[in-house]
């Protein structure tokens, strides 16, 4: 990875300024895409960036512009024609690629594109896989593959891969398909070598290969990469017939993006931002989730002027508050986040309800008696004058733990058969639901015992 000092920074825009082709093509020359793509956003003048991206061949300007942030992406296409973006970038991108691509275009910018395509196998194919959710297999593959015959010879099979290998950049695996297109098997490269004179592919290839339907959750195509170990996979559609494949670093992409949505849904970010945003964006994604704690906490106090009474006679009562709002809101992220990470490695199936519920009451159970057994002793020691006091918190943390427990196993679950993202289980909501349900169990059980205990 190459290192960009200040001082290497200023002599690059000392070339820009003088707008000196050769040596700023030589500085380019041997530079990693994502190397480029990384002083690209260290260049604070867009025009500087521009000048760059311009000196660079189609192949090389195309894997820059896809290593781009995707905001730095966007401003860079916005100065461009629709002609511009499909020359320069979409003529030199695999079809996966030019997919993403085009999406993030508005809507009235894509056809438009997409008519400059020089390609109009590749405008087909890019065309075809739109059609398919982002989110799902179908909306992650590529077009590029070799593809042979189960039928074909050796001889006749290693011809085939020489012409259709002339237009791919990288070779995961030889796909065998039947005469309709359907996926039969893989050639090992292995086998051209240690079996030449072999009289049908069919003989020597692995069938039954793993594999994915078009319309799989992404999710679940990268349980199946991490399980088989894969570097790509094929991707057949309803009865069978290969439509493409998935490499693993579009996969790694997608696990990527998705672990910072979820991080960011559980910290109560209700869309994706980062540092470099501007601040109307950031301000947008914190303000509404700010909005509901406020709320809750006027629902919070509310409840408290209701037992403003019993805290007036007791004021020992008002002391457990905190300690009821925050082991609540604890017990509540602790479930919620085990079964969250359980449903996203595939480990926990919503099958399972029933009893991964069980399994997390009896936790909550052994929680809730050894926590309500500290408080106990504690207040028995430090308030031995207030039996309502300790009888009242002891208990109430009890059904507090208990209560989180099964809120936090319920509400992801449930979710996850809703098909909303879980991981919105992990953060302010159930922070926010144990606080305010909480005090209202804090307050009917130390109601109870004061009136039990006649104080």
């Amino acid at each position: 990875m190459k290192e960009f000092t200040p001082e290497y920074l200023d002599r690059l825009k000392d070339i820009i300024a003088r707008r000196d082709d050769v040596q700023a093509r030589k500085e380019l020359a041997d530079m990693h895409p994502a190397d480029v793509a990384e002083l690209y956003e260290q260049l604070d003048d867009l025009e500087e960036a521009e000048y760059l991206i311009k000196l660079l061949d189609g192949d090389h300007a195309a894997d820059v512009l896809m290593e781009l942030d995707e905001d730095e992406r966007r401003r860079l296409l916005a100065d461009m024609d629709a002609e511009d973006i499909a020359k320069q970038f979409i003529d030199h991108l695999d079809t996966d690629e030019a997919v993403d691509l085009i999406q993030e275009l508005e809507p009235e910018e894509r056809d438009e594109v997409l008519s400059h395509i020089d390609d109009v196998e590749q405008a087909g194919d890019i065309i075809d896989l739109l059609k398919y959710d982002e989110d799902t297999a179908g909306g992650l593959m590529g077009t590029e593959m070799i593809v042979v015959n189960e039928n074909w010879s050796m001889p006749e099979c290693i011809k085939q891969m020489r012409m259709q290998a002339e237009d791919m950049d990288e070779i995961y695996n030889v796909y065998v398909v039947d005469a309709d297109d359907r996926l039969r098997g893989i050639l090992p490269l292995k086998k051209l070598i240690t079996h030449p004179s072999v009289s049908k592919i069919k003989h020597v290839m692995e069938v039954d290969p793993p594999s994915v339907k078009a319309d799989t959750p992404i999710d679940e195509v990268a349980l199946d990469f991490e399980k088989y170990d894969l570097v790509a996979m094929p991707v057949i559609d309803s009865i069978g017939r290969l439509v493409g494949r998935i490499t693993v670093d579009d996969v790694m992409d997608q696990v990527r993006e998705s672990s910072e949505r979820d991080y960011q849904l559980a910290s109560g970010l209700s869309s994706d931002v980062g540092a470099d945003d501007s601040v109307w964006s950031q301000t947008k994604a914190r303000i509404p989730w700010l909005l509901v704690g406020i709320a809750s906490g006027i629902v919070a106090s509310l409840i408290l002027s209701g037992f403003e009474a019993q805290l007036s006679v007791v004021t020992a009562l008002a002391l457990f508050i905190p300690i009821i709002g925050g082991t609540g809101g604890n017990v509540g992220v602790q479930s919620s986040a085990i079964v969250v990470q359980s449903l996203a490695n595939g480990s926990l199936d919503i099958k399972n309800f029933s009893s991964q519920l069980g399994k997390e009451i009896l936790i909550g159970l052994l929680n809730a008696s050894v926590i309500s057994a500290v408080i106990l002793v504690y207040n028995l020691i430090m308030l031995p004058e207030e039996p309502a006091v300790t009888v009242s918190v002891a208990l109430s943390l009890f059904v507090v733990v208990m209560f989180a427990t099964i809120l936090g196993t319920v509400v992801p679950l449930t979710l996850e058969k809703l098909h909303i993202n879980p991981a919105l289980a992990t953060g302010p909501f159930i922070q926010i639901s144990n606080d305010i349900v909480g005090l209202i169990i804090y307050v009917g059980v130390s109601t109870a015992c004061l009136r039990f205990f006649g104080t």
